[in-house]
């Protein structure tokens, strides 16, 4: 076993703020006047999740078979790793028994609890009865776990093997080389920086590692894939990515309630007959249930709030007998997750790295499962990473053997057994006709068709939003505490912390079309390169408040599920000559960043897609421990 190689507190800081220009505190912070920090690395890893880690893992692996030694960094940007893991979950463990032959042999494992039984029941306000559910949902075999527990446990064991993981430090973006045309590496963000990007007395500038091999294993809209599947144009030809957002708590429940091992997922109530989502509840061992809910968010109704539907939800009969008793809830959260299936998967390499795991969006609808998929892409990029390292090339690394191992690989066949399910719902069948067509596609043709439905308009979430003026506003019951509680009450679990003087991670962004120039201060630039440009001014600001509150009822003050966002009351908002007090007939945006759980709602679905996610300071966030 090779020692571990994660470095000290004091070498960490030294990795920080080595070769750091000397500056004037409290000026404004130029990224393109700043000596970074360099580090030559074999591969960069963005994300210390299930893909990521697996990836890394596989790595030395190969290392250790083949005698070639390698670096490999993986840059986390929660304070520890699993503290940004958030899925249901229900773990299929193909990837894991791939990658770990021996796991069940290692004491410290956390599948500790086998699936015992699987059902799928259909909600009425009041009833709910048993359905036939999808045979891929029906599969046993599987763990009812704590992603964030099989994370840390993962990261453990890539440590104990020679990665080298950095928890805290948040990859803000991308290195290219001088043309543009490849990716070289990472640049982690700044610390120390105030709310209106002023260097403080503690400013360290962000690092840069520099890679033959780049992957970004971000999770679900990562910003990174983000920007790598913009400028390399992974998407062409592909459709959409589309999301649901996965609301989740953990409860203790009474003794005489729990049964270890049981698996149920729900349909129907509380949501209409005309937006798409489910809820779940899955026993854990020790006493502990999670219960969650899913709402895709191609919903139309800028009035529905996924939070209050979660309250809403445990309002049921079913929930409130199982939630009685001597029972408390210990853990919220919430996360988007995949749902675009393989249609939406976009290509997966481009030069100098690739994408893996939910960046790409592996996730099986029809299952409800993604960690088995992410795992297995993870060690398929090593595997191409790592043949691909072996040349003499000086050029960018070609990693496209990494998408042909995925399409001669089980996620594939997983993925397009499957691919019509979730798409089936956006056709002329509607709602019904979608649970119909699923139904038959799952149970008796389980995806033996020649057809694949397509997102032939190339609609997002956000363009499937109706105006306000077209939907009725949506009357939900009062909170019944313990049972149900207010969202600041529920945020309060999830640990989220931010240093509250840093600049707002949020940004109401309009990017520019070719030919639009707003000068430097409105670009990014990496060592004189300039990559994309935008600008955030007041008049961008004034128009997202004219069109999101007048149009859409103020859509993200309900939906983000962290209360980030408000529309407030301010009479001087309409001449307010700064972008963060601008407003438009006496509202203004106030966006409270400290309480951001990294779910990505406001990137997918806000209607005028103008807010940018940006990784705040390394190591903020929520610190999940058992979700």
């Amino acid at each position: 076993m090779l020692p571990r190689c994660r470095p000290r507190p004091a070498v960490t800081r030294l990795l920080r703020s080595l070769h750091s220009t000397p500056i004037c505190r409290r000026e404004l912070f130029d990224p393109s006047n700043v000596e970074r920090a360099s580090d030559d690395v074999d591969v960069c890893i963005v994300g210390a999740g299930p893909a990521g880690l697996s990836a890394a893992i596989r790595l030395k692996q190969l290392e250790q078979e083949k005698g070639r030694e390698i670096r490999v960094v993986v840059l986390e940007k929660g304070a520890e790793v699993g503290s940004h893991i958030l899925s249901g979950a229900v773990l299929e463990p193909r990837g894991l028994d791939e990658l770990l032959p021996d796991w069940k042999s290692r004491d410290d494992h956390p599948l500790t609890q086998p699936t015992t039984s699987t059902s799928m029941r259909f909600f009425t306000e009041k009833y709910d009865f048993r359905i036939p559910q999808p045979p891929q949902m029906a599969k046993m075999g599987t763990y009812v776990i704590s992603l964030s527990r099989v994370t840390a446990w993962l990261g453990a064991i890539a440590e104990e093997m020679g990665v080298e993981v950095y928890p805290g430090f948040a990859g803000a973006g991308l290195v290219y080389g001088q043309d543009g045309r490849s990716v070289l590496g990472v640049r982690t963000n700044e610390v120390g920086l105030d709310r209106q990007g002023r260097m403080k007395d503690s400013f360290e500038p962000g690092m840069e590692f520099r890679a033959r091999v780049t992957l970004l294993a971000e999770g679900a809209h990562g910003s990174l894939s983000k920007e790598a599947i913009r400028r390399f144009k992974l998407r062409d030809g592909r459709d959409p990515q589309t999301y649901g957002l996965g609301l989740k708590e953990v409860w203790r429940v009474d003794p005489s309630k729990h049964q270890p091992g049981k698996v149920v997922h729900t349909m129907g109530w509380p949501l209409d007959f005309h937006t798409y989502g489910g809820g779940w509840v899955y026993h854990m061992d020790e006493g502990l249930v999670t219960l969650g809910f899913v709402v895709g968010l191609d919903y139309a109704n800028p009035y529905l709030s996924p939070y209050r539907e979660l309250q809403r939800m445990k309002h049921h009969p079913y929930f409130r007998n199982l939630l009685s008793g001597d029972s408390s809830r210990i853990a919220y959260g919430a996360r988007v997750l995949n749902e675009g299936g393989l249609q939406s998967v976009p290509k997966l390499h481009f030069p100098g790295g690739a994408l893996i795991g939910c960046s790409a969006g592996f996730l099986n609808v029809a299952k409800i499962k993604g960690t088995h998929n992410a795992m297995k892409t993870g060690m398929l990029a090593a595997e191409a990473a790592y043949d691909a390292l072996d040349s003499s090339d000086d050029g960018p690394v070609d990693l496209s053997t990494y998408e042909e191992s995925f399409k001669k690989s089980w996620v594939y066949d997983d993925l397009y057994e499957v691919r019509n399910v979730r798409p089936s719902f956006n056709t002329g069948l509607g709602l019904w006709g979608g649970v119909a067509y699923s139904g038959i596609d799952t149970l008796l043709l389980k995806g033996r068709t020649p057809w694949t439905f397509r997102n032939t308009q190339g609609k997002s979430d956000a363009a499937h939003t109706k105006r306000a003026s077209e939907c009725k506003p949506i009357e939900y019951p009062p909170f019944e505490a313990p049972l149900s509680t207010d969202i600041l009450t529920s945020v309060t679990l999830t640990g989220t912390n931010h240093a509250e003087d840093q600049p707002v991670h949020l940004r109401v962004r309009r990017y520019l079309t070719p030919g639009e120039d707003v000068g430097r201060e409105g670009s990014e630039r990496e060592k004189g390169l300039r990559t994309e440009k935008w600008t955030e001014d007041v008049e961008v600001r004034r128009a997202h408040v004219k069109t999101n509150v007048g149009e859409y009822a103020g859509l993200l003050g309900r939906g983000c599920p962290a209360q980030v966002y408000e529309y407030v009351d301010d009479e001087g908002a309409d001449t307010a000559t700064e972008p963060e007090k601008a407003g438009w007939q006496g509202k203004r945006l106030v966006i409270n960043s400290q309480n951001c759980i990294h779910c990505k709602f406001c990137d997918v679905k806000v209607p005028t897609q103008d807010i940018t996610w940006t990784v705040p300071e390394g190591g903020g966030g929520p610190k999940y421990t058992i979700t």
